[in-house]
């Protein structure tokens, strides 16, 4: 009997353990099963033009844990999930939140668009999510704070909006937090003083606000700190101070204030401390020299004042340094020449004066030396290319004096050497030709004496030369206009002589040539006429003899020439008048003679342009002797005279009645509905059929205007055309004349109510940021618009700040392919609107892209990293515009990851690569 029930019993415990052997194997059939429908539904809401997801077949669902990007634990559960580079866009499926064992999520370096779902919060075992460098819009995903193992999160470089989820702060084991390049704004949230093992936190290129939360100092575990591009308030916290194993503090751009905390002294791990472009002031705290092993130091645009302090001397590992653009006075402290890492010292736009330390360079690989616009002194040191990297040495606008180094004549690796404006002597150094890299030689305003070196000829990298107003006395070494490379040749102001070599023939790059206020001889080159980029001939106040080559009025880039002061003579070569870009010549004070032709740019020269060349006569100078007419000619004058008078007779009775109903209509015009009103000129009999468009009441004429375009008057000159400062006595105005740059074919291509409607629009602009357009002159071949004239300095520097905004739209421009403003906008919109409303309302950017340019999906997402830079430039707000410095960081930087071939399936690999690399120097960082 007790056998019976023994067995009995392990009958029933068998039975009992196959029922649950087989239950367990039913659950986790349908586990796995759900997960495997979960993955193709992830599928099928995905875009996948490169089939990287060829495998995710039903047929394979045994198998699933071997598909492309899908890894599995002991269990068969699907625990990590990497889909990065991949090249898939489309949405991510609710039933992603079906992977309930996921602990890693990589979508990194795709091209989703669409909102990242909700559903990402509620995988409570992640510990680790990437999705960065996609296009992911609205609000990102509250919940994440739930899971509770989370130790990387990674979403920068999308367009994500709205505020930064609070419950963040509730995944304590956070290490890495990276929300860098997207759109978030309010505050930085205060919950986050409960990451105490974070050690990476990333916030910049947002829209933030409010002050940097004090509590932020409290996680002591933090080694990197990247919140700037943003728009805080208030100053940088003391409490950051407490933040010891801090080694990268990057905080520029971000509107702070205040002081510098002294606090920051006891960082003694801190590398990298970039604070530029802020509004920080107050004194550099001596504290600072306290951080030794701080390598890279930019504190540049800021309104820090006080001498640079002494202790900084004690930084031995620095090796950038960069205080410009503040209000530094003082002088640079010795030491400085006794930091053996040094390799970028910028101290530009300061008020320091003193010497440059003596033994700068010696000991040190010193790359960048940038101290222009101060007030330093003494002798340049011989020593600033002893280690043989010096690049780009810049120190104009000083007063240094003695020579130039002979040094340098050896400093193999110079690119730049900007020494203009300072009290320098001596000769030029033999040898600087033969620097294979030195693009850029600028000497100017000087007191150099001695020959210009021949080996300059010999140079094949210069582009550009300025030893102008200078005591140079030599003649012009016979072939330095042949350089391979050159586009600019400046010696005007010395006391060269001699004749002009004759050596221009095949150097199509020279795009300006002053030798002006010299004293060269003999006839102007003939060869002069093969250089078909230059636009600037300037050869004023010589002793130059001899004709004008004709060859030289057709030349097609040719927009200035100015011979005036020298003795050439015979005429003017008819040609001048049909010139294709010339727009302002100047023969003055020559022997020229006979008759001025009346086409072209001669219709409208300023006569003071022509004077003191007694035998020149016609056009807009009196008319010729008749002696100078045969009798056939005078025939056909007085024939024309005869026509011409009744011609002016009937015209003048139409002018009456002409003039009498548009009076009337003009009068309605004014004081009926207060628009904008026209006015139309003929000067002579029709020669110049001037047109002045005007968008409020002026006091002058279009003829007030032309009287004033001479080249005493030139006040800038740009690529789309020169600036004339126009003054009008009579009703004591002053405008800005902007007379454009056209050649012939933009004269036969072009359509004149396009310009006209731009103007307009233009002329309706009304605001404290923009230079008012007051009108515009316009005839057939010409076009100037009307500016108000700033007083206190030139368009172009009102204009620096705004250059940003400037490049935007052109970037804008080549990446849509649209003009400014476009029919397709829409009333009063113009591109910038356009692309913002795109975004408002969640429309796909590729959408506005230049279809021409390609679809490959490479380039798309080149040219959207490049729309993201553009924006940034258009900020609505000036200040919030990055300076050019950065857009050009910015730009070397628009470069999809994704393309590149190294697998970064984990995060460290570009964590330590800011969204925008703040740094100004290339392989510093």
């Amino acid at each position: 009997m007790d056998k019976n029930n023994l067995r009995l019993q392990v009958l029933v415990l068998l039975f009992c353990c196959c029922v649950g052997i087989g239950s367990a194997v039913v659950v986790e059939k349908k586990v796995l099963g759900d997960e495997v429908s979960a993955l193709l539904s992830l599928k099928a809401g995905l875009l996948d033009p490169s089939n990287s997801l060829r495998d995710w077949k039903l047929s394979n669902s045994s198998a699933h844990c071997n598909w492309a990007g899908v890894w599995c634990n002991s269990n068969g559960a699907v625990e990590k999930l990497d889909l990065s580079h991949m090249n898939l866009s489309g949405h991510v499926s609710d039933d992603i939140q079906r992977l309930e064992s996921l602990t890693s999520l990589n979508l990194c370096c795709n091209g989703f668009s669409s909102s990242l779902t909700k559903a990402v919060s509620n995988l409570t075992s992640l510990e680790d999510i990437d999705v960065s460098q996609n296009l992911f819009i609205g609000s990102f995903p509250v919940g994440l704070g739930r899971a509770a193992g989370l130790t990387l999160l990674n979403a920068s470089s999308n367009n994500f909006s709205g505020i930064i989820p609070e419950d963040l702060g509730n995944a304590t084991s956070l290490e890495t937090l990276d929300l860098r390049g997207s759109f978030f704004e309010g505050s930085i949230p205060k919950s986050f003083r409960n990451l105490q093992k974070l050690k990476f936190l990333g916030l910049s290129g947002n829209n933030l606000t409010g002050q940097l939360p004090a509590e932020l100092g409290l996680l002591s575990s933090l080694e990197k700190i990247i919140i700037g591009y943003n728009e805080f308030e208030g100053g940088i916290p003391a409490e950051f101070g407490n933040l010891t194993n801090l080694k990268y503090l990057d905080l520029a751009v971000g509107n702070l204030s205040g002081d510098i905390p002294a606090e920051l002294g006891r960082l003694k791990a801190l590398e990298t401390v970039f604070l530029y472009q802020n509004n920080l002031e107050g004194k550099l705290p001596a504290a600072i020299g306290n951080i030794t092993s701080l390598q890279l130091l930019d504190l540049s645009d800021n309104h820090l004042s006080g001498e640079i302090p002494a202790e900084i001397v004690n930084l031995k590992n620095l090796q950038l340094l960069n205080l410009m653009s503040n209000q530094l006075s003082g002088s640079i402290p010795a030491g400085v020449g006794g930091l053996t890492q040094l390799s970028v010292l910028e101290l530009w736009s300061n008020s320091l004066s003193g010497p440059l330390p003596r033994d700068l360079g010696k000991n040190s690989p010193l790359q960048w030396l940038d101290v222009s616009s101060n007030s330093l002194s003494g002798e340049i040191p011989a020593s600033l290319c002893n280690g043989g990297n010096l690049t780009k040495l810049i120190l104009f606008n000083n007063s240094f004096s003695g020579p130039i180094p002979d040094s340098l004549s050896t400093c193999f690796s110079l690119v730049r050497v900007r020494m203009q404006n300072n009290f320098l002597s001596g000769a030029i150094p033999v040898g600087l030709g033969k620097l294979g890299k030195l693009q850029r030689l600028e000497l100017a305003n000087n007191s150099l004496t001695g020959q210009i070196p021949i080996d300059l000829a010999f140079s094949s990298s210069l582009s550009f030369i300025d030893i102008s107003r200078n005591r140079l006395r030599s003649s012009l070494p016979s072939t330095v206009l042949s350089i391979q490379n050159l586009q600019t040749f400046m010696a005007s102001n010395n006391n060269l002589e001699g004749e002009i070599p004759d050596q221009f023939q095949d150097r199509p790059s020279l795009s300006a040539l002053d030798l002006s206020s010299n004293h060269f001889s003999g006839s102007i080159p003939a060869s002069v006429a093969s250089c078909e980029k230059l636009v600037n001939l300037n050869l004023k106040n010589n002793r130059l003899t001899g004709e004008i080559p004709k060859t030289v009025a057709m030349m097609p880039a040719l927009a200035v020439l100015d011979l005036s002061n020298n003795s050439l003579t015979g005429g003017l070569p008819e040609n001048f008048g049909s010139s294709p870009a010339l727009e302002m010549l100047n023969v003055s004070y020559n022997k020229l003679q006979g008759p001025v032709p009346a086409n072209g740019v001669l219709r409208a020269i300023n006569p003071d342009d022509l004077v003191g060349n007694v035998g020149l006569c016609g056009g807009v100078l009196p008319p010729c002797s008749h002696s100078l007419l045969n009798a056939s000619e005078q025939r056909n004058v007085h024939t024309k005279r005869i026509v011409a008078g009744w011609l002016i007779g009937i015209s003048s009775v139409l002018a009456v009645g002409i003039a009498f109903v548009g009076a009337r209509l003009l009068y309605k015009r004014w004081y009926s509905n207060g628009s904008c009103f026209e006015k139309s000129y003929e000067m002579g009999s029709g020669e110049w059929p001037w047109r002045l468009m005007a968008y409020q009441r002026l006091g002058f004429t279009s003829s007030d205007i032309l009287a004033c375009l001479k080249e005493s008057n030139v006040i800038g000159m740009g690529a789309t055309g020169t600036v004339y400062k126009a003054e009008v006595p009579r009703s004591n105005t002053v405008v800005a004349v902007k007379k454009l740059w056209r050649s012939g074919a933009d004269i036969e291509t072009g359509s004149s109510s396009d310009f006209v409607g731009e103007v307009n629009l233009l002329g309706k602009l009304r605001h404290r940021n923009i230079v008012r357009l007051l009108g515009f002159l316009h005839n057939d071949s010409d076009m100037m618009i009307l500016y108000e004239y700033m007083q206190n300095g030139s368009l172009g520097e009102v204009l620096h700040g705004k250059q940003a905004g400037s490049y935007g739209v052109v970037l804008l421009e080549l990446l849509t392919g649209k003009r400014p403003l476009d029919p397709e906008f829409g009333e009063s919109v113009d591109i910038v609107e356009w692309i913002r409303r795109k975004i408002r309302d969640n429309r796909s950017l590729e959408e506005a892209l230049d279809q021409n340019v390609g679809n490959c999906k490479h380039v798309q997402e080149e040219m959207l990293l490049v729309l993201r830079i553009a924006l940034l430039c258009t900020a609505k707000l000036p200040k919030d515009r990055p300076s050019m410095r950065d857009v050009i960081t910015m730009l070397g930087e628009a470069k999809p990851r994704r393309k590149s071939s190294s697998n970064s399936s984990g995060y460290d690999s570009n964590k330590d690569k800011p969204v925008f690399n703040t740094s100004p120097v290339n392989g510093l960082v």
